[in-house]
């Protein structure tokens, strides 16, 4: 039996056929534009106006929800329009700056007009903001999980954040490039289903880059982003692989200190990344994931790490050239022993909380927009469509999957039992100065101004020093 990552929940929600599509890290890990710089959205304005033109609204409280995905923070804003159309109830969306949510939060919790629906990305994120996070045991929202184990409880048996989206991520590829590649000369595989580990992939990425411009491609891979804020898919997704082994080969979940056991194979991705891409190492400092996305959207490149909410980014490149069949995933392989039988990264990092502190109808209010977001069929068919969302709630019917080919391809991984999904372990990473630290360390070990064991030296002390900066 295929271990579906977050237990009892994607076997339970691939057997009862309900799941939709996904959207964003992560960040979680660890991944994740309306924000930084003006953080009021022009539906607050619109949503003040109206409560300003319907004072009844005040009896029915208010919403103010921060999110953290500004790629698709238009799609919010629609949602908002149209709930407060249907209900009357003001909502507000604010949307944090990429890399900023947490600095974001911690400002906007102070205000008098706080965030009364805001997220947190699991344990280590409860334990920071369990002091605003309401009891949602005797919501319908609690009610509708298909696994009630995955949501963020507390000593007293509260329930304390509700997950709402399972999403994967590996090595996005064009499979209209691999095709070509795979029909030249002395190709080092027939096609993708030859490549199932670190070494096959390695001898595959450097051939293509070395006939790129018979493939008519700038590099194999898009640009690694490094640019401080935009490298959560190395310091968080990409490190979640290691970890993930580690803690597998210990037998444990979390951990205070961690030996970086599979540090080399992290680098061996890394490398692969850096040294065979459209975009020379000593540049990625300057580079954006929107850059990276654009890159493979365009054509110009074969291949990208990521999850399945960048398909948003990918499909709203002007000029298109990727066609959407031929979008799918690979597992990311670093030559660790029996990677043959992985798949893709699946988990959460996103857990829905509603603010305790706020007025009680401003928390109902909360409580009943996101219930209506995923019961409603306007609702459900914008977590679907338009967020891109595999909700795992069991108010979706077998007709309401995603359409999107990246959701698709995490459902069809999950339902694959041949292969082992990797769990999100990077939602035990320890902070975000840890894992700033080290997207910094990965950025001057790319410009050649640090060794690799000092990056490996760094991360095992940071790791040690900001676990125990919690546990104080």
């Amino acid at each position: 039996m295929k271990n579906k990552v977050i237990g009892a929940t994607l076997c339970a929600i691939m057997t009862m056929s309900l799941f939709t599509g996904c959207g964003r890290k992560a960040e979680n890990g660890d991944t994740p534009q309306n924000t930084a710089q003006n953080p009021t959205s022009t539906q607050e304005n619109d949503n003040q106006a109206n409560n300003q033109n319907n004072n009844q609204n005040t009896a029915k409280g208010q919403v103010y929800y921060l999110s953290f995905k500004p790629e698709v923070n238009n799609i919010w804003q629609d949602l908002a329009q149209k709930y407060t159309q249907e209900t009357g109830v003001p909502v507000k969306v604010v949307t944090a700056a990429s890399g900023t949510y947490e600095q974001t939060l911690m400002s906007e919790i102070a205000n008098t007009e706080a965030p009364t629906l805001f997220q947190i990305n699991g344990l280590i994120g409860y334990q920071s903001w369990k002091d605003y996070c309401a009891d949602l045991k005797d919501t319908q929202l609690y009610e509708w999980l298909l696994d009630k184990s995955i949501a963020i409880t507390g000593e007293d048996g509260g329930v304390y954040g509700i997950p709402y989206v399972v999403e994967g991520y590996g090595i996005i590829y064009n499979n209209a490039i691999m095709d070509k590649y795979f029909a030249m000369e002395g190709a080092k595989a027939a096609s993708m289903d030859e490549i199932k580990n670190f070494k096959t992939l390695k001898a595959v990425v450097e051939d293509m880059q070395a006939k790129k411009d018979d493939l008519g491609i700038n590099g194999v891979f898009a640009s690694t982003s490094l640019t401080p804020g935009e490298d959560w898919r190395w310091q968080t997704h990409l490190a979640n692989i290691p970890i993930a082994y580690e803690y597998k080969d210990k037998g444990v979940t979390d951990a205070d200190t961690i030996d970086f056991t599979y540090a080399d194979n992290f680098k061996n991705v890394f490398d692969l990344y850096i040294n065979n891409s459209c975009t020379a190492p000593g540049l990625l400092g300057n580079k954006s994931v929107s850059d990276s996305m654009a890159e493979f959207a365009l054509g110009q490149v074969a291949m990208v790490q990521n999850g399945n909410w960048a398909w948003s980014q990918i499909s709203d490149v002007g000029d298109i050239a990727v066609k959407a069949e031929d979008v799918k995933f690979l597992p990311i392989y670093a030559g660790i022993e029996g990677e043959e039988g992985q798949g893709l990264c699946v988990g959460t990092e996103n857990f829905f909380c509603i603010n305790s502190k706020a007025k009680p109808e401003d928390q109902a209010a909360s409580i009943a927009f996101v219930e209506w977001l995923f019961s409603s069929d306007e609702g459900k068919a914008a977590v679907t469509n338009d967020l891109g969302l595999i909700a795992p709630f069991n108010t979706f019917s077998d007709e309401e999957k995603p359409n999107d080919p990246l959701a698709r391809e995490v459902l069809r991984d999950m339902a694959d039992e041949t292969t082992t999904s990797i769990p999100w372990q990077f939602t035990t990473f320890p902070s975000i100065r840890f894992k700033d630290n080290f997207g910094a360390a990965l950025l001057e070990y790319a410009s050649g101004s640090k060794k690799w064991e000092e990056v490996k030296e760094q991360v095992i002390s940071d790791w040690a020093a900001e676990k125990a900066a919690v546990t104080q």
